[in-house]
């Protein structure tokens, strides 16, 4: 599959009473592969995947192979801090049909280098889908080093990209530069997802584009095809709107938002809740009348 491109980072909807919402769910992902994206991505943070039981992310997981139905790759969020959770839960998503899956740094356990290797060699090794890691420090406690990285990339042949959530741009150049060309390095930040581009990177593992697809791709498709121009028209004109997807904790501003456009019940797992302020609420309203989603 090619990782290139603008995958959603779908939520996962629910209902009033907090089971899954499977009949909004299909909506949206039908939504999104109308707006041109370049695949799905569910039970990731984005989709509140550590308060999803086992059952639950095994059906997440399913129902968006199933409804996206070979339109779009699935790369399904299958990472855990337990190596071999993660290893069952990327076998089922790939018996299921996922076309890649994304594994997020161990969290909690705050693993050594040497530890990080292990894990995600483990993991790769156990499926013949390719492997996204997810390096994200300031969820996991620990950061993907680059040299680790490379050497997972050499070690095994599925280890085919990374969604960068570090927020260190220089660190991402360093992947670029010491990783070969069919290695893919994904921006796990919207707001940087052009300057990822510009400095050799191949795309964004998006939480905007469940709001904007059609416009996160057109600009993540203008930045790779060179016309920074246009990619930072556009860039400038949602940078609002990158900005209010975490005046608090990712998902409650963009499920929030969901929900004021009705597309969703606004409904969370805790210890996820609703906006902790009527003014942040207002806020995010205003943003998305300024984005023309309200």
């Amino acid at each position: 599959m090619n990782l290139q491109g603008v995958f959603t980072a779908i939520v996962t909807p629910f209902d009033r009473d907090g089971n899954l919402d499977e009949a909004a769910f299909r909506r949206l992902i039908d939504e999104q592969i109308a707006g041109g994206v370049s695949g799905l991505v569910p039970c990731g943070t984005t989709g509140e995947s550590p308060t999803l039981s086992h059952e639950e992310h095994d059906r997440v997981i399913a129902l968006t192979i199933e409804q996206a139905a070979k339109r779009v790759p699935v790369i399904a969020g299958t990472g855990s801090n337990s190596t071999a959770e993660a290893v069952r839960l990327s076998t089922h998503a790939m018996e299921a049909g996922a076309d890649a899956v994304l594994l997020v740094n161990p969290y909690y356990n705050k693993p050594t280098q040497r530890g990080l290797f292990l894990h995600f060699k483990a993991v790769a090794d156990a499926v013949s889908i390719p492997c996204v890691l997810y390096n994200i420090q300031g969820r996991t406690a620990v950061n993907l080093e680059t040299d680790t990285l490379v050497a997972l990339a050499d070690a095994c042949s599925n280890i085919a990209a990374v969604k960068e959530a570090s927020g260190n741009l220089a660190q991402m150049r360093s992947v670029i530069e010491r990783t070969d060309g069919d290695f893919r390095v994904l921006s796990g930040d919207d707001n940087m997802t052009l300057e990822l581009i510009k400095a050799g990177g191949h795309g964004v593992i998006s939480v905007a584009s469940n709001l904007v697809p059609e416009k996160m791709v057109a600009l993540t498709n203008a930045a790779l095809a060179g016309d920074f121009e246009a990619a930072g028209a556009l860039n400038d004109e949602l940078k609002e709107l990158f900005q209010a997807m975490f005046i608090e904790t990712n998902p409650i501003p963009v499920k929030t938002a969901l929900a004021m456009m009705g597309k969703i019940e606004e409904s969370f797992r805790l210890p996820m809740c609703e906006l902790s302020t009527e003014a942040k609420r207002h806020a995010l309203e205003e943003v998305l009348k300024k984005t023309g989603l309200l």
